[in-house]
C-alpha cells in the first residue's frame, strides 16, 4: 500500500494512531498499517510538512523519535473534536446521501452509519449562511428520483422525463437514454443521450419534474461519448457573457444552485461570485427574484437593464387599483 490513493488515509489514519499509542515502535506501527518500515517514515517526513494555514512555528505536525519509537509532540489540532457549521453538515449529508444511493457504492451500510452520526450531530452546529427551502437540498422526490434512474440504468430502459432548463427558465419534454449517474461537488446528475437535440447531455436530477421509465431499451448511440469533467460540469461559450454579484446571506443558495465561481466571502456572510449566462432577460429576472438579496458589480448593461426594468414595474404598480383595508 504505497500508492497515491492508499497513502492519504495513511497519513489521515496515522496522527490519531500514534496519538493513541505514545512510543509505539516503528516496526509495529508499520506491521498495523501493512507497510515497510521504509515507508512508513517517509510518511513521517511527509506529516512533518502538513498541518494549519500559516504554515510556521506551532502550526506543523511535529514527531519526535528516540531510537525506533514515535512520539506525537504536537497535532496541530488533529485531536480536537470535528465542529461542523451547519451549511458543512447540510453540504456533507447530501454528499453521503448521494453516494447511500448509488449503485456501486463499496459499502453502503458504513455511508448509512456515517449519515445517522451526522444527523444526530446537526443539531450542535452552528449556522453560516444555510437558507432553509431556498438551496439544494435532498428531499424526498429527489431521492425518489435518483431511485427510479438508477433503476433504469441497471434495467437499461429509457427515460421521458419534464426536465427543467435554468438557464433559459423553460421546462422541456425529453426522451433520453441513460449512460450514467455522476456526483459532481455534492450534486447529482444524470448523463444520457437527449434524443431531442440528438447529443449526450447532463441533466441535474434535482430538476426532474416528472419522470417515466419506458419499455423500450436504453440506446445510445455508439458514438456517444461520456462527457470531460476535468474542467467542471459546465464550461464557457462564446455566446456567453459574465456577471459579478455579491450575494446576502439569504442568497447565497444561488452559488449553490446554479453554475458559478466563487470569488470571495465577504463581511456580514455576503458572497462575491461569477457567473456566466447567455439570455441578459433570464438574468435581469433572476436578480430581481432575489428581492433586494443580490447585486450586480458587472457588467454594466446589466445592472442598467434591473434597473430599468424595476423601474417599469414601480411605474405600472402606480395604476394598479388599491385593496389595502379591503
Amino acid at each position: 500500500m504505497s500508492g497515491s490513493t492508499e497513502r492519504m488515509p495513511r497519513l489521515l489514519a496515522l496522527v490519531p494512531y500514534l496519538l493513541a499509542r505514545p512510543g509505539v515502535r516503528v516496526d509495529e506501527a508499520a506491521h498495523d498499517f501493512d507497510v515497510t518500515p521504509r515507508q512508513l517514515r517517509k510518511d513521517l517526513e511527509l506529516l512533518w510538512m502538513c498541518g494549519l494555514p500559516g504554515y510556521g512555528p506551532g502550526d506543523l505536525i511535529d514527531l519526535s523519535f528516540e531510537g525506533d519509537t514515535i512520539v506525537v509532540t504536537h497535532d496541530a489540532g488533529m485531536s480536537r473534536p470535528l465542529r461542523l457549521t451547519g451549511s458543512e453538515a447540510t453540504a456533507l449529508l447530501v454528499a453521503l446521501r448521494a453516494l447511500a444511493d448509488t449503485p456501486g457504492v463499496v459499502d453502503g451500510d458504513a455511508v448509512r452509519r456515517s449519515i445517522a452520526k451526522i444527523e444526530a450531530a446537526a443539531g450542535q452546529a452552528q449556522p453560516a449562511g444555510v437558507v432553509v427551502g431556498g438551496g439544494v437540498r435532498e428531499g424526498k422526490r429527489a431521492a425518489k428520483t435518483r431511485e427510479e434512474v438508477a433503476a433504469a440504468l441497471q434495467a437499461g430502459r429509457a427515460l421521458r422525463m419534464r426536465y427543467y432548463t435554468a438557464s433559459k427558465d423553460q421546462m422541456t419534454e425529453r426522451t433520453v437514454d441513460p449512460m450514467r449517474l455522476l456526483i459532481v461537488q455534492a450534486v447529482g446528475y444524470l448523463e444520457a443521450w437527449c434524443r431531442r437535440v440528438e447529443d449526450v447531455r447532463l441533466f441535474r436530477l434535482d430538476r426532474i419534474d416528472e419522470l417515466t421509465v419506458l419499455d423500450e431499451p436504453a440506446a445510445p448511440p455508439a458514438h456517444a461519448r461520456p462527457t470531460d469533467l476535468s474542467d467542471g460540469v459546465f464550461s464557457a461559450r462564446p455566446d456567453q457573457c459574465e456577471a459579478e454579484l455579491v450575494l446576502e446571506p439569504d442568497a447565497r443558495w444561488v452559488a449553490e444552485y446554479y453554475p458559478c465561481e466563487e470569488l470571495a466571502e465577504l463581511d456580514g456572510g455576503r458572497l462575491r461570485i461569477r457567473m456566466r449566462y447567455a439570455d441578459e432577460s433570464w438574468m435581469v429576472r433572476l436578480v430581481l427574484g432575489l428581492a433586494g438579496d443580490a447585486q450586480v458589480e458587472s457588467p454594466v448593461t446589466l445592472a442598467d437593464a434591473v434597473r430599468r426594468r424595476a423601474a417599469d414595474a414601480v411605474a405600472r404598480s402606480r395604476h394598479l387599483p388599491s385593496t389595502y383595508g379591503r
